[in-house]
């Protein structure tokens, strides 16, 4: 099967519910079934961010592939780089269903999910199984559990666990479905973190992924704790508690993080703030409402040397990856950028 084909397949499976649809998708990668992308990469496309090589710089953000199930065949679709998790120490279910909504109408997503995976030990076991060298980039991103965590003692140990097997390690402290864990973006807290990871000694790079609900006073303290406890970049940004007056579906009410098309503006003036305020001192990766080639390059642009996908995906489907590589390298060239890593700023 090729992209194009599982993407056309796609509206049978809108037919289920959102989360049984994305557990039969993940099984339908795990098997191959998505086919793979066999077009290279237009030179261009080529970065190196976080001290890493990018064949391109489009990623899948991290709530995809909880469990790295299906982190090669995601790879062979054409991403860059996948971003795996997010994994907590000890398996957890997670909330009740139903807890996954699609808003057809607004291209959006809400998840509740509340960190459900099988686990570190899982987690590690289909990593270090994994065929190398992987033809792209490996991310994981970790979180703590919801019952008897230690944040202080979990971050690092999840970190220490995870680098011999990933590129880089994103510390997740901005998932709204885990009761207290936004508390943990505060200036003291977010330091007391890092000083126990100690990223400058954990020989990969670690990113914090941010929420795009911080008051905009709160970014360039974290920016200034990052920056001293040696985080290498930050994702701006996860999903919003927000729920903006245009939504119009019915599942608009639901409670969890808003993803998605209606994410797009906020996560990216966010984006631009942290860009500025950053100063060439942290890798910048964009998140948040991308589904077309233009919106990446607007990532770009407003300072993402990196750019990931999820609810544009999910709607998309695997022939998404391969029409926003297009339509980047497009816009580059029409703009005179010889290679992506020249736009990044461009509009700061």
């Amino acid at each position: 099967m090729t992209p194009s084909l599982a993407s056309a397949l796609m509206p049978l499976m809108r037919g289920l519910d959102a989360e049984t649809a994305h557990g039969l998708a993940l099984r339908g990668l795990a098997l191959g079934l998505a086919g793979r992308d066999g077009a290279a990469d237009a030179p261009r496309l080529a970065t190196r961010v976080l001290g890493l090589e990018f064949r391109n710089p489009i990623g899948l953000a991290a709530g995809f592939d909880k469990d790295a199930v299906a982190v090669l065949p995601l790879l062979r679709l054409g991403f860059g780089f996948v971003e795996a998790g997010t994994v907590t120490p000890r398996p957890q279910a997670g909330n009740p269903r139903p807890r996954l909504f699609r808003l057809t109408e607004d291209a959006a997503v809400i998840n509740r999910m509340g960190f459900n995976n099988a686990g570190l030990d899982a987690y590690l076991a289909r990593l270090q199984g994994l065929a190398r060298p992987l033809p792209g980039v490996l991310g994981a991103n970790v979180g703590v559990n919801k019952e008897g965590a230690d944040p202080e003692r979990d971050y690092p140990a999840l970190c220490r666990a995870v680098a011999p097997h990933a590129d880089y390690v994103t510390i997740n402290i901005s998932s709204p479905n885990t009761p207290g864990l936004r508390d943990l973006q505060g200036e003291e807290r977010l330091a007391s973190i890092l000083d126990a990871v100690a990223p400058r000694a954990l020989g990969k790079p670690v990113l914090v992924k941010l929420a795009p609900d911080l008051a905009e006073d709160a970014l360039a303290p974290i920016i200034e704790v990052c920056v001293a406890n040696g985080v290498a970049g930050l994702i701006i940004s996860n999903t919003t508690i927000a729920r903006p007056d245009t939504l119009v579906s019915p599942n608009r009410t639901e409670a969890g993080g808003l993803s998605g098309a209606p994410l797009f503006a906020r996560s990216t003036e966010m984006l631009a703030r942290a860009h500025r305020l950053a100063g060439g001192r942290l890798a910048l990766i964009g998140a948040g409402g991308v589904s077309s080639g233009a919106q990446a390059y607007a990532k770009i642009r407003a300072g993402a040397g990196l750019v990931q996908l999820y609810s544009g995906f999910a709607y998309g489907g695997p022939a998404l990856i391969g029409r926003i590589k297009r339509e980047l390298s497009d816009l580059l060239a029409r703009d005179g950028f010889a290679h992506v890593a020249d736009a990044v700023g461009a509009d700061a």
